[in-house]
């Protein structure tokens, strides 16, 4: 092959690899959401993925796949052609927390994800029943003291971001109490409600509504600083346990090999809806604070937290097989 044959063959590549992101998407995005309808992760896939429709004209396909803890979504979007046409939400849990929790992940997060953007935080709120004796978080520490084990934290599972704010709690302040888990928010917020438990380190989106019923008293958030929707309530952090934060993170993020021009493209409209009054409105309603942000900010953090949260999992013995 000649001089000039082999510039005109790698001026072609440069365009074919150039071409899908000009034209980037010339078909519909297939959106999975590892968890079911109506929960964190599905309110904030939604929101964006409205807004990117409305905006864009762009077409999403947002298709729920629960199961596993959200490795059974994860699994199928890292198992997808990297074209920028299949796309998951990811989060704590099945990103961070999940590959210390079971013994055989069917995926490594670190090396088969590339990330786009982050979407939003949320902490976790740690809630007692309107007419529990415990009016706040010191209230709680107290009568764990005094009897070790005699009060219970329930969660909505095992390996949970919930669960292990409960465990980085009583690590922080020195006091024992009993978990209890559930499989899912739904029941231990009745059980709560009923008094069978004291408290509930719960997701804002399933308490925030009985707390602004009344039902339902918030006495501390996990996150390093109090939730703009709940100024009123102190972080565990201003507490006297300074340096505290275990929150939850939602983040869109690709099968790895996606071209990076597509990325980078992704995660500028990404960026530019999360600006916007009525999205950021909808999702600090739910409790968030927005985030946003480079890929690269992304795949920091989700290094950061695999790390911590692979400690606090070992640290308390949780396993699922």
């Amino acid at each position: 092959m000649g001089l000039r044959q082999v510039f005109a063959a790698l001026a072609l590549a440069a365009f074919a690899g150039a071409a899908p992101a000009q034209d980037y998407p010339a078909k519909p995005i297939r959106l999975i959401v590892p968890f079911p309808p109506g929960g964190g992760t599905d309110i904030a896939a939604r929101t964006v993925a409205n807004k990117l429709s409305e905006t864009l004209r762009w077409t999403f396909v947002v298709e729920n796949k629960p199961g596993a803890g959200g490795n059974l979504g994860v699994e199928q979007a890292v198992k997808s052609p990297p074209d920028g046409y299949t796309l998951v939400i990811g989060q704590t849990s099945n990103l961070a927390i999940n590959p210390a929790l079971y013994a055989k992940l069917p995926y490594d997060p670190l090396k088969d994800l590339s990330p786009v953007a982050l979407i939003v935080s949320a902490p976790v709120v740690l809630v007692v029943a309107a007419n529990s004796p415990y009016k706040s978080l010191g209230d709680l520490l107290a009568a764990a003291r005094r009897d070790p084990g005699a009060v219970t934290f329930a969660s909505p599972g095992n390996g949970t971001v919930s669960h292990l704010a409960g465990e980085l709690l009583q690590r922080a302040s020195g006091v024992k109490f009993t978990h209890v888990p559930y499989k899912g928010a739904a029941q231990a917020m009745t059980d709560l409600l009923g008094g069978q438990v004291q408290s509930f380190m719960s997701s804002v989106p399933s308490a925030l509504a009985q707390i602004k019923g009344g039902r339902l008293r918030a006495i501390a958030v996990t996150s390093a600083k109090r939730a703009a929707e709940m100024p009123e309530v102190p972080a565990i952090a201003e507490s006297g346990y300074a340096g505290f934060d275990a929150t939850t993170w939602y983040g869109l993020l690709a099968p790895a090999g996606t071209p990076a021009a597509v990325i980078k493209r992704l995660n500028a409209e990404l960026n530019r809806v999360l600006e916007m009054p009525d999205v950021r409105q909808r999702l600090a309603a739910e409790g968030g604070e927005v985030l946003g942000g480079s890929p690269e900010g992304f795949a920091s953090l989700l290094r950061a937290d695999h790390a911590k949260w692979g400690r606090i999992v070992k640290e308390s013995g949780a396993k699922v097989d």
